[in-house]
C-alpha cells in the first residue's frame, strides 16, 4: 500500500532515533569494486547489519548508495570496506560541483578502460588470429614451447595491468565468503592462463591432443569486458539528463539588498529573509514572496506550462524559474536545500536510486546466480573430465567451465530495472511530473481506477462569475459595478468572484453605507442612494422582492453546476448573478485520455447532488461520491479497492491527505508547494490532469522497458549457460569458444543500457 511507500520519507524527518541523541540523516556514498548485481545485496546487507541504520539503497547503475542512519559516515564505509568494496562520501557540496566531479569520474574511468582493453586486445586479436589461421595452438617441440613460454609472460602482464581490478575484487570477494562477478572473470581467465603453462612447462602430463594453450582467451576475454564496461559507462552517462537539467536552472548568484546597498552574492549565501532584486531576465535564486514591482515570469521548466505567470505583490516565486519581464524585489522565504528546486532534484535523486519491487526480485536472484554458476561450471567440468573425449577431455573441462563462468556474470541482469527506473523518473520530471519512489512508479501503471477530487482538480478552484442574467434589460456593467460595491465589504467567497469579475473590467467601486451581511441569506446596503440586496432567494422573500417570474432562470443555473444569486435595485429585482468553479480548459480531455486507456474515473466532492451530477456531466464522468467530508474521503477508496480496484487518488495534497494516503498511489496536483510535494507518492507540477495522464503513460513505459530488460537478461543468463557447458557438441560438435562468451557478457549489458536509454524519446502525450 502507499502508507509503506511513504516510510522512507518519514525515515527522513525522524528524530527520535535508537540512540535518543541523534537524529537519521541521508548519506550518500559512492561504491568502488561492484561488478556485478550480487554486489547489491551484499552491500545493502552489510550496511542494514550497523546498528543505528534505518534503511540501505543501493542503485546499481550509478554506483551510488543512500543510507538512512544516525551514524557517521567512517562507521558506513568501514562497514563496506569489510564486505569487501570501497566507499567514499559524497559530501555536501553543490549538486552541479558534486555531478561534474562525479562525470569526471566517470569519464577518466572510462579512459582508463578503453586503454586497458586496447592493451588487451592488442594482444588477444593478433592471437586469435594466429590460431583461426594456424588452427591449435599446440606445445609439441621446444621451439613452440619457449615462443608460447613468452606469449604466456605477455599475457600475465596483460592480466597485471588490464585485469588486475578482477583479481583483487575476486580477492576480496573471497575474503568475505562471497562471489561476484569478478569472481567469475578471474577463475574463467585464470585457470585458462594456468592451463595454458602447465601445458608450455609440463606437456608431458597432458595427453597429446590437449597440448594447446588458451592465451588468447584469457587476453581478449579481459579486452572484451573493459570494453563492454566502458561502453556501458558511456551510455550510463546519458541517464542524468534530468538531473543536469533541473541543476542547470539553479542561479549560481543573487542580488540582495543589505543596509540599502545592493550586492551580488553566491546562491549559498542567501540568508531567509533577505530581499533580493531581480531583474528582466534573470533566474529566480531562491523561493520568496513579492514585495515590490510587477512581471511575468516563465515557470514551465518546473511546470510545463508555457504561458508565463503575473507576479504582484504577495505573489510567491520559485527557484529556477525566469523571469521575464519586470524588475520586482522580493523576500526570501526558503533558502538552500529548502527551495521547491532543490526539494525536487533531491525527491528525483531519491527515486532514480529506490527500486520498485520486479527490480528488488531481480536483486535476491542475483544474490545467488555467481554460486549457482560456479557449481555448474564444477559440475561441467567433471561431466567432461569423466563423459569427454578421452584425449581431450582436459581440455575441454577447461573450456566449458570458464566458458561458463564467463557467460553468465550477471551485470546485465544487475543493470536491467535501475538503468530503465532512472529514465523514466528523469522522463516525467521533464514533463512536470515527480515520482517519489519505485514502488510507485511500478503500481501507476497498473491503476484501474483514479479517483479525482472535483474542487481545484477537475475545476480551477477559484469561483468566478459565469453569467449575469438582466431580468429588466439595463446595462450589463452597471449592475455588476453597484454589485461589486456593495460587497466589497464581505469577506464571503462568492464576493471575492463579483470583485474579481469588476476588476477584470475595470470598473470603479463606489463607497457603501448602511452595509449589513445577514446570516443565511445575504448582504444589504446603499451605493450612490440605491437600496441594494444580494443574495438567495430568502433575501428577496424577506424584503418581499418578486422574483416568481424567474425562479426557472435560477434552477436552470443550478442545474449547471453554478450558484445563483439574486440583486435587487430599489425593490426591483434587477439580475441573477451566477457564480460558478469553472472545469479547467484541458480537464474534459484528460479525463477521456484515462478512460480511453480503461481507467474507471470516479469524482470526489463535498457538493449537494445536484452541483456534482452537473459537473460530473460536463467533465464526461459516469460515477461520483457526492457530500462526502474530508475525513470520509478515504472511505470512499477503500469501497473502491473492496471491489478489487487498484485505485489512484488526486488530490490537492492537503485535505486530501487521508485519501491520498490510503490508496494505492496518491497524486497530488500542486504548484511544488511543500505540502503537495510531501504528501503524495506522485506529484503534479502543474494543475492540468494531462499530467497524470503523462505520469500513468511514463509508468507504463518504464515497467514495459524494465521487463524486456529482464527477459533478455534472464534468458541471456540462464539460456547461455547450456551452450556454454557444451550442450551442443554431442549433437554437432560445437564447444563454444570462451572469447565468445567474453564478448556477450559485455555486449549484453551493453544492450540493456541502450535499451533502457530508447525512454529518453518516449513521448508520453501520444499515448
Amino acid at each position: 500500500m502507499v502508507s509503506s511507500a511513504n516510510d522512507t520519507h518519514s525515515a527522513c524527518h525522524h528524530s527520535d532515533s535508537k540512540a535518543g541523541l541523534h537524529t537519521a540523516t541521508t548519506h550518500e556514498l559512492l561504491i568502488e569494486g561492484a561488478g556485478c548485481a550480487s554486489c547489491v545485496s551484499k552491500i545493502e546487507d552489510a550496511l542494514r547489519r550497523v546498528r543505528g541504520v534505518q534503511s540501505a539503497s543501493m542503485n546499481f547503475a550509478q554506483r551510488t548508495v543512500t543510507v538512512i542512519a544516525d551514524i557517521t559516515d567512517d562507521q558506513l564505509i568501514r562497514a563496506v570496506e569489510a564486505a569487501g568494496y570501497n566507499a567514499k562520501v559524497i559530501g555536501s557540496e553543490a549538486e552541479s560541483d558534486l555531478l561534474k566531479e562525479k562525470e569526471e569520474a566517470d569519464w577518466a574511468y572510462y579512459k582508463r578502460l578503453m586503454l586497458e582493453m586496447s592493451i588487451a586486445l592488442s594482444l588477444g586479436i593478433p592471437l586469435m588470429i594466429y590460431s583461426l589461421v594456424i588452427g591449435e595452438m599446440t606445445v609439441n617441440t621446444n621451439t613452440e614451447r619457449f615462443a608460447w613460454l613468452v606469449v604466456g609472460l605477455f599475457t600475465l602482464g596483460v592480466m597485471v595491468f588490464s585485469g588486475k581490478h578482477f583479481y583483487i575484487g575476486a580477492w576480496k570477494s573471497f575474503v568475505n565468503h562471497s562471489a561476484n562477478m569478478d569472481t567469475l572473470i578471474a577463475l574463467g581467465t585464470g585457470t585458462a592462463w594456468v592451463y595454458s603453462m602447465v601445458v608450455v612447462f609440463f606437456p608431458q602430463v597432458v595427453p597429446d591432443m590437449a597440448r594447446h594453450v588458451y592465451f588468447e582467451a584469457t587476453a581478449m576475454i579481459i579486452g572484451l569486458i573493459n570494453l563492454g564496461l566502458a561502453l556501458e559507462i558511456k551510455a550510463r552517462g546519458r541517464t542524468s539528463e534530468a538531473i543536469k537539467r533541473l541543476i542547470g536552472l539553479q542561479a549560481k548568484t543573487a542580488r540582495v539588498i543589505r543596509d540599502n546597498l545592493e550586492v551580488d552574492v553566491a546562491i549559498e549565501q542567501v540568508l531567509l529573509n533577505d530581499l533580493v532584486r531581480i531583474r528582466p531576465g534573470e533566474k529566480l535564486p531562491v523561493d520568496g514572496v513579492v514585495v515590490d514591482g510587477h512581471t511575468s515570469i516563465d515557470e514551465s521548466m518546473l511546470t510545463g506550462e508555457p504561458m508565463p505567470v503575473e507576479k504582484t505583490v504577495d505573489s510567491e516565486v520559485v527557484a529556477g524559474t525566469l523571469n521575464k519581464t519586470g524588475s520586482i524585489v522580493f523576500r526570501a522565504t526558503r533558502v538552500g536545500k529548502d527551495t521547491a528546486l532543490a526539494r525536487i532534484i533531491s525527491m528525483v535523486k531519491r527515486a532514480q536510486n529506490s527500486k520498485p519491487p520486479i527490480g528488488r526480485l531481480a536483486d535476491v536472484i542475483s544474490a545467488y546466480f555467481v554460486p549457482a554458476i560456479m557449481i555448474i561450471a564444477v559440475i561441467s567440468a567433471l561431466a567432461w573430465l569423466n563423459f569427454g573425449p578421452e584425449q581431450q577431455a582436459i581440455a575441454f573441462a577447461i573450456v566449458s567451465a570458464t566458458t561458463v563462468l564467463i557467460i553468465a556474470c550477471p551485470c546485465a541482469l544487475g543493470l536491467a530495472t535501475p538503468m530503465s527506473v532512472m529514465v523514466g523518473v528523469g522522463k516525467a520530471a521533464e514533463a512536470g511530473v515527480l515520482i517519489r519512489n519505485g514502488e510507485a512508479l511500478q503500481t501507476a501503471s497498473k491503476i484501474t481506477a483514479m479517483i479525482l477530487d472535483k474542487t481545484g482538480t477537475i475545476t480551477e478552484g477559484a469561483p468566478k462569475v459565469t453569467e449575469v442574467y438582466l431580468t429588466g434589460g439595463g446595462d450589463e456593467n452597471r449592475v455588476l459595478q453597484l454589485a461589486a460595491s456593495l460587497e466589497a465589504g464581505s469577506e464571503h467567497p462568492l464576493a471575492i468572484s463579483i470583485l474579481e469579475s469588476a476588476q477584470e473590467r475595470s470598473l470603479t467601486l463606489s463607497p457603501v453605507e448602511q452595509f449589513q451581511a445577514i446570516a443565511g441569506h445575504g448582504v444589504q446596503g446603499r451605493v450612490e442612494q440605491h437600496a441594494l440586496l444580494f443574495g438567495n432567494e430568502k433575501l428577496m422573500q424577506r424584503f418581499s422582492v418578486d422574483i416568481d417570474t424567474h425562479v426557472e432562470t435560477a434552477q436552470r443555473m443550478a442545474s449547471e453546476a453554478q450558484t445563483p444569486m439574486y440583486f435587487s435595485i430599489d425593490g426591483q429585482l434587477a439580475a441573477i448573478i451566477a457564480v460558478a468553479d469553472p472545469i479547467k480548459e484541458d480537464s474534459i480531455e484528460a479525463i477521456k485520455r484515462l478512460q480511453r486507456n480503461g481507467i474507471r474515473v470516479v469524482m470526489l466532492t463535498g457538493d449537494n447532488r445536484v452541483t456534482a451530477r452537473a459537473v460530473a456531466a460536463k467533465a464526461g464522468i459516469s460515477e461520483f461520491f457526492a457530500e462526502v467530508l474530508p475525513e470520509d474521503k478515504s472511505e470512499k477508496v477503500a469501497e473502491l479497492q473492496q471491489q478489487g480496484e487498484i485505485v489512484g487518488m488526486t488530490g490537492d495534497g492537503i485535505n486530501d491527505a487521508p485519501a491520498l494516503a490510503l490508496a494505492n498511489v496518491g497524486f497530488a496536483i500542486g504548484t511544488g508547494t511543500d505540502v503537495a510535494i510531501e504528501s503524495a507518492d506522485v506529484t503534479l507540477m502543474r494543475g492540468s490532469l494531462h499530467g497524470l495522464a503523462d505520469a500513468i503513460a511514463v509508468s507504463k513505459a518504464t515497467l514495459s522497458n524494465i521487463r524486456q530488460n529482464l527477459v533478455g537478461a534472464f534468458i541471456y543468463n540462464v539460456a547461455g549457460v547450456p551452450f556454454a557447458a557444451g550442450v551442443l557438441y554431442p549433437f554437432f560438435g560445437l564447444l563454444l569458444s570462451p572469447v565468445i562468451a567474453g564478448a556477450a557478457m559485455a555486449f549484453s549489458s551493453l544492450t540493456v543500457v541502450s535499451n533502457a536509454n530508447r525512454l529518453r524519446l518516449f513521448k508520453a502525450q501520444e499515448h
